[in-house]
């Protein structure tokens, strides 16, 4: 009886001593379920990545200019000219896409002597580097030149040859196929090389801007049809928004319709607004 009570008694001390030493607690959770968060149905599975969807147009790519240009004049020979032109650009990470639609009216003396309209789009590839592939489309008509309808359509590679904050010059080279419908002369339908040359410099902190953009197009399957035309501006910048302009343009064809001239030449003054840089 004695050693019952003596084995009873060392063995509530020895519990007593586990119930000490063990933190507290512990055999509670030790024993117990713990609770588990229900799964998210929405939760992407182990291993997958969350991808963000990029939105389909970004507002700080797109950019847009609205020129109108013009000469007059009054006396002896009563002459007007009216230059419309949009330009138009969007750059992507992969595609950027870019069209400048421009239409001309002018008469002289009340007869009609110029209206033209021309569309384009051109899509470039990669623009972003050094060296890119471009697509393009052109479609024009012109009273001055007697053209009812000309298409162009290509591809080409171009090269950013220098970038800075101050200048910017680019030049592509493309192969492309043109129809030109002429009003009295055959069609032609020919191959031709398309080399441009395009530019924007800045000048007295930005006081002072002159672009200039340049087209040769000989033909591949006639060397003595050729077509060229140039265009600068001098702008002055009064805002972001508006800009002051002056142009000069500059085409020749070498081959036109009888009593036409092969080469045209325009000055012009007028105003830009737009939130291009």
């Amino acid at each position: 009886m004695r050693i019952n009570r003596l084995f009873k008694l060392a063995l509530l001390c020895f519990t007593g001593t586990l119930s000490f030493s063990t933190p507290a607690g512990a055999w509670q959770i030790e024993n117990q379920t713990l609770p588990v968060p229900p799964a998210d149905p929405v939760a992407p599975a182990p291993g997958d990545t969350v991808r963000l969807r990029q939105p389909f147009i970004i507002p700080d790519s797109l950019r847009y200019q609205f020129f109108g240009d013009g000469t007059f004049a009054r006396g002896n020979v009563n002459r007007s000219l009216i230059i419309l032109r949009t330009e138009v650009n969007y750059d992507g990470p992969v595609v950027s896409l870019a069209t400048n639609p421009r239409f001309a009216y002018g008469n002289q003396n009340g007869e009609l002597a110029e209206r033209e309209l021309y569309l384009d789009l051109f899509v470039d590839l990669y623009k972003k580097r050094k060296v890119y592939a471009f697509g393009l489309a052109t479609l024009e008509s012109s009273n001055l030149r007697g053209i009812n309808f000309r298409q162009l359509a290509g591809a080409g590679v171009g090269w950013r040859l220098h970038e800075s904050e101050r200048n910017k010059l680019s030049l592509t080279t493309a192969i492309i196929y043109e129809d030109t419908d002429f009003r009295t002369r055959a069609s032609l339908t020919t191959l031709r090389n398309s080399t441009r040359l395009k530019g924007k410099h800045s000048f007295f902190a930005d006081r002072m801007r002159i672009t200039h953009i340049t087209f040769v197009q000989p033909s591949l399957l006639d060397i003595s049809n050729l077509r060229w035309s140039t265009l600068i501006s001098v702008e002055l910048p009064l805002s972001k928004w508006f800009t002051l302009r002056s142009s000069f343009e500059n085409s020749f064809e070498s081959l036109v319709e009888s009593g036409r001239q092969r080469n045209d030449s325009r000055l012009t003054v007028g105003f830009s607004i737009g939130n291009r840089e």
